[in-house]
């Protein structure tokens, strides 16, 4: 992979983000689209539809925040993909 190719993929930051019955729909800003099986998530599959649905980006885009679930979740972790992430990947503001 190219030097400008992986420096885009760092500078990727989530556009946008719709939470759908199983999955989490991202739009990031450089166009790519991923869909996130919320089953990679307990905290998330087990919220209520409405708690899932109130969430915020955080840090201009390199991640998801849920308040009512404390729930945090990067970026990277989600393009690292399930093989990759730890029990520590999504955190637990305290």
């Amino acid at each position: 992979m190219s030097s400008s190719t992986e420096k885009t993929f760092k500078e990727a930051r989530i556009k946008s983000l719709e939470v759908e019955k199983d999955f989490l729909s991202l739009l990031l800003t450089d166009g790519r689209i991923l869909k996130i099986p919320l089953a990679w998530f307990p905290r998330l599959v087990s919220a209520k539809v409405s708690e899932r649905k109130k969430f915020r980006l955080i840090g201009r885009g390199i991640g998801i925040h849920w308040p009512d679930l404390d729930e945090d979740i990067s970026l990277a972790g989600l393009l690292a993909g399930p093989d990759t992430r730890s029990n520590t990947e999504t955190v637990t503001a305290r």
